[in-house]
């Protein structure tokens, strides 16, 4: 599979719905696994990783979901092209700024991905659509096995599979969960939530990991132990947690329609007259502005809006996506106006939100 095919078709599961998909937008589970005999990416010279890529990457693309996949040396790839791919989640930010040695494989339906030297020798990811991480852990169980079959991993029968960064021995599993949260931002509760999740001992980070922002009211909740944890329980320790963290939103959504509906409407009406009219906006402002959006499409302000219009739009957007359609490279400025124009575009037959029941006074009545 060719770049440009695999940007063309949108991934599974962003387009798809899951459990809950009005407030968990996708699972991601990643396993971090090394070879035996090399030492780690980070410590490696660029041969070292050169002949471990020669000799793994043939074994990943010849894994049975990896039919018709797209497999990239990043010597091979833009700066563009590889932030594209970090906008999709299919590789980390760290990952694309490597070069020599490095190399990625997804699967036509981007639901797997795997890179090679990165952090660790193997990063194994699968993403499924809404709450369904025993399904994205089943994937890359599957693909895991496949993989140990034809490689020697480095694996101690005490502390488990041996990884570059200690916090990842022992399965090296990473389990996390995209949330929208805007109900709990507007009710100010947003801040509690994540301080009592960081007490149970899971991450709270942003849009892309570790060290970003929560933009669009977008949060990530993973674990951040491996050593000594069972991969089943890890998970069913993670969704009791996005359960309830899921509840509250939902509370949260609720107690706005009930105590506070002209300001949901107006908050939601001013995000669409500005997104629908603009000629200029920044990143930030317009994913904050769809966030928005996305929560009167679930509360049905925007009756005829269909989520995944918005769920796709919130990629397109992105820096490194505006610059791929457009064929050139293009200054802050040039992005913000093609990223209005794109917005006036995609959101052209959604109609306005409804008017407020009769029983809700307007602005200007006394």
């Amino acid at each position: 599979m060719q770049f440009t095919s695999l940007i063309n078709h949108p991934a599974d599961w962003m387009q798809g719905s899951g459990p809950h998909s009005d407030v968990v937008m996708t699972s991601r589970v990643r396993l971090a696994r090394n070879l035996r005999g090399f030492p780690f990416p980070g410590y490696s010279q660029e041969k070292q990783r050169l002949e471990l890529l020669n000799l793994a990457k043939p074994v990943v693309e010849a894994l049975s979901e990896m039919g018709d996949a797209y497999s990239e040396d990043y010597v091979s790839l833009t700066k563009i092209h590889k932030q594209v791919l970090v906008e999709r989640h299919l590789i980390s930010r760290e990952h694309a700024a490597r070069s020599a040695g490095c190399a990625v494989v997804v699967d036509a339906r981007q639901n797997l991905s795997i890179m090679i030297n990165e952090e660790d020798h193997f990063r194994i990811q699968g993403i499924r659509a809404g709450l369904d991480l025993l399904n994205a852990w089943s994937l890359v169980d599957r693909v895991d096995s496949e993989l140990e079959a034809h490689l020697p991993y480095a694996y101690d029968p005490k502390l488990g599979y041996l990884t570059a960064c200690p916090t990842n021995v022992g399965t090296g599993m990473r389990a996390s969960v995209m949330l929208h949260l805007p109900a709990l931002a507007l009710t100010e509760q947003i801040n509690p939530v994540i301080k009592a999740v960081g007490k149970i001992g899971l991450a709270v980070r942003g849009l892309y990991g570790e060290g970003t922002d929560a933009l669009g009211n977008l949060f990530q909740i993973s674990n951040q132990h491996t050593l000594g944890e069972k991969e089943h329980d890890i998970i069913a320790s993670i969704e009791r947690v996005i359960e309830r963290v899921v509840s509250s939103e939902l509370n949260a959504r609720q107690k706005l329609l009930e105590d506070n509906p002209i300001m949901l409407r107006d908050q939601v009406g001013r995000a669409y007259a500005i997104l629908r009219h603009a000629h200029i906006l920044s990143s930030k402002e317009a994913l904050n502005l769809l966030s928005l959006l996305r929560l009167g499409a679930d509360l049905d302000i925007l009756p005829d809006c269909d989520r995944s219009v918005l769920d796709l739009l919130l990629m397109e957007i992105q820096p490194a996506h505006l610059q791929l359609r457009a064929e050139i490279e293009l200054n802050a400025e040039e992005r913000d106006m093609r990223r209005a124009w794109l917005t006036r575009s995609r959101l052209r037959d959604i109609s306005s939100p409804i008017e407020p029941p009769p029983d809700h006074p307007n602005e200007g009545d006394s």
